[in-house]
C-alpha cells in the first residue's frame, strides 16, 4: 500500500477578513499548517481552525513565519537569527496553547512563505529555525524543500526532516520554486495539478518549467488553501491519488 500526506495552509483569516475555505479543505487533506498569528491568523481564528481540524481527523502543524502581516509573510526579512528563533518559539507556543484548549497538540512545524524560501539556502536563518524547534520539542518534524539547508541542519540536529513538494507551484530546473512574481508560478487547472501530483507521488519526479524531469522524494504534498479554486484542486488531487491506489495519510 502506498501512502501520501496532503497538507494545506489554513487558519489564515484575520478578524473580519476571510481567506480560503478551511472547512472544505479539511475534507481532502491529512495535515493542516495552521498560521500562528505573525503572517496571518488571530487567536479566535487559530482556535477555531484547530477545532475543525480535530473534528475532521486532520493533523495540526505550526505554520511559522516572519512577523509581516501586511506582506502576508511572503517577503524576505533580514532579521537577527536570535530574534528569529525567539519569534519561532513564540509562534509555536501560541499554537500549542490554543490547540490544547481543543484537546489537540502540535505535531510538526512548517515555515511559511518568505521564510520557507529563505531557509533553502540561508544558513543562519535555517539554523535559527532548527534551534527554535529543538528547544521546544526535538520530536517535532520540520517540513521543507528537498535539499534545503533547513532540512540538512534538522537532520544534523537529530530532528526529523520531512521533504515536501507543491501541488500547485511551478519548479525551476534546480528544484526551487518559481518566484510568485513570475507568470505561471502558481498552477490553477485542477487537471494539471492532479497530473503534477501523480508524477510526484507515483514516479518521485517533477516536470520543471523548462520541461526537464527532476527526481524528488516527497513525504508530503502541499495544496495551498489561499489559491483561487483551492478546494477544487484539493478534491482533484485526492481523487487522482485514490484512483492510483495511493492512500491519503498523515506522515506522523
Amino acid at each position: 500500500m502506498l501512502y501520501m500526506d496532503l497538507n494545506s495552509d489554513v487558519g489564515e483569516s484575520f478578524g473580519r477578513w476571510t481567506l480560503g475555505d478551511d472547512t472544505a479543505m479539511f475534507q481532502s487533506v491529512s495535515s493542516a499548517n495552521v498560521a500562528c498569528g505573525f503572517h496571518a491568523g488571530d487567536p479566535t481564528v487559530i482556535r477555531r481552525t484547530c477545532r475543525e481540524a480535530i473534528q475532521a481527523g486532520v493533523m495540526i502543524g505550526a505554520h511559522v513565519g516572519y512577523r509581516d502581516l501586511s506582506g502576508f509573510g511572503r517577503r524576505f526579512v533580514d532579521i537577527d537569527p536570535s530574534e528569529l528563533a525567539d519569534d519561532i518559539v513564540y509562534q509555536i507556543g501560541a499554537l500549542q496553547a490554543l490547540a490544547a484548549t481543543e484537546g489537540a497538540r502540535v505535531r510538526y512545524v512548517k515555515p511559511h512563505g518568505g521564510l520557507y524560501n529563505a531557509i533553502v539556502s540561508h544558513t543562519a536563518q535555517a539554523r535559527a529555525v532548527v534551534d527554535a524547534v529543538k528547544s521546544i520539542d526535538a520530536g517535532l518534524p520540520i517540513l521543507g524543500l528537498p535539499g534545503s539547508e533547513v532540512l540538512r541542519l534538522a537532520e544534523a540536529a537529530g530532528l526529523r526532516a520531512v521533504s515536501e513538494a507543491f501541488a500547485d507551484r511551478a519548479y525551476n530546473p534546480d528544484g526551487t520554486l518559481v518566484s510568485r512574481s513570475l507568470p505561471g508560478a502558481v498552477l490553477h487547472d485542477p487537471a494539471q495539478v492532479a497530473e503534477h501530483v501523480l508524477r510526484m507521488a507515483a514516479d518521485s519526479a517533477i516536470r520543471a518549467v523548462d520541461g526537464s524531469i527532476l527526481k524528488i522524494n516527497a513525504d508530503s504534498i502541499c495544496v495551498h488553501g489561499d489559491s483561487p479554486g483551492a478546494v477544487a484542486m484539493a478534491v482533484a488531487v485526492r481523487a487522482a491519488l485514490s484512483d492510483a491506489g495511493i492512500t491519503i495519510k498523515a506522515f506522523a
